[in-house]
């Protein structure tokens, strides 16, 4: 027998994965209204005002469902956010890789939302949101090909016939590490690197643009941390004789007129750093050779401290707005 959908309550997923998307897309709404401000190629444009409507509808659905079930809507991001009059921040191209990136975790994200979510609307809600992502990607990968703009994986050998591996060699380094990486290792090496180069470039500009000392530090810490785990993973792609993507620094424009608030910024970063940590995760879980896995962890436990920072800087602002919150049964 079916139960009536109006009469079951959110889950704590359902309820935290719709607070996220409302602070996430919210910011977005925010970001992309002002690269609209400043953009020359229309093809991109139009791409950027797609995922603007995606962001709005997301937002206007989950404000339907708080409204509905009498649940306080978040205070997200707002016009108060984003300064529509500050000049150009970042290039068109920047744009481009900035909405290829957005897509990216749409992918990441939604594909496990799904697994945890089970009313109707909200299941409904988030395969949409999936299926827009996809859509997101294709556009953006499109447009990067048909400018020459696409930086695609390496390519490796074909395989010409079935071979086993024979020697523990093949993933521990000390009994005579294996030089050639696997597929898989390459493609999580180029992907990590592009992302820090996205991060370095957002670092950039809003340490230029930023009000709060605190913040503007932050930003110039997180650019030297991702410039360093950039040549950790070029050591090993020019080790293999393998090309590395280029960075996005130059993408970035030399204003000093911010455009968004501190809070908006510090956010945005937060996010960046959480792909991150979840990027090395699988990359730790994809890799066989044990020199890339101590790496990969190491790194990782340096992001997850950094990330700390960054909390605790927005707790200090009153930034850091709280999440849903299971019922303190020890309180009660």
């Amino acid at each position: 027998m079916e139960h009536n959908q109006d009469s079951i309550l959110l889950t704590s997923a359902e309820q935290s994965y719709l607070w996220t998307t409302y602070q996430t897309d919210t910011m977005a709404i925010c970001v992309l209204n002002h690269f609209l401000q400043h953009i020359d190629d229309e093809e991109i444009k139009s791409l950027i005002v797609f995922a603007l409507q995606l962001s709005e509808e997301h937002v206007n659905f989950i404000r339907e469902i708080y409204t509905k079930e009498t649940i306080q809507i978040p205070q997200g991001f707002t016009e108060a956010d984003v300064n529509l009059k500050a000049e150009r921040l970042f290039s068109d191209v920047f744009y481009l890789n900035y909405i290829k990136n957005m897509a990216k975790g749409g992918l990441l994200t939604y594909g496990r939302v799904l697994q945890n979510v089970y009313r109707k609307d909200v299941l409904s809600f988030f395969s949409t949101c999936l299926s827009e992502s996809i859509e997101l990607n294709n556009r953006a990968a499109n447009l990067l090909l048909k400018k020459g703009l696409a930086l695609r994986p390496p390519t490796i050998p074909y395989l010409e016939k079935l071979e086993f591996v024979h020697k523990q060699s093949f993933i521990l380094e000390g009994l005579g590490r294996r030089e050639a990486l696997t597929g898989t290792e390459v493609t999580n090496l180029f992907a990590n690197t592009q992302t820090n180069f996205l991060g370095a470039a957002l670092a950039t500009a809003f340490s230029q643009v930023c009000k709060t000392k605190k913040a503007r530090n932050y930003f110039i810490r997180g650019k030297e941390i991702s410039l360093k785990h950039i040549e950790v993973f070029r050591s090993y792609l020019k080790m293999n004789s393998l090309p590395v993507p280029a960075t996005n620094e130059h993408l970035v424009t030399e204003s000093k007129d911010s455009p968004f608030s501190d809070k908006l910024m510090m956010y945005h970063f937060s996010l960046m750093i959480y792909a991150g940590i979840g990027n090395y995760g699988v990359s730790i879980a994809e890799s066989q050779r044990s020199d890339l896995v101590v790496d990969y962890s190491r790194l990782n436990a340096e992001i997850l401290k950094y990330s700390e920072d960054g909390a605790n800087i927005m707790i200090a602002e009153e930034w850091l707005e709280q999440p849903p919150l299971a019922a303190n049964r020890r309180k009660i």
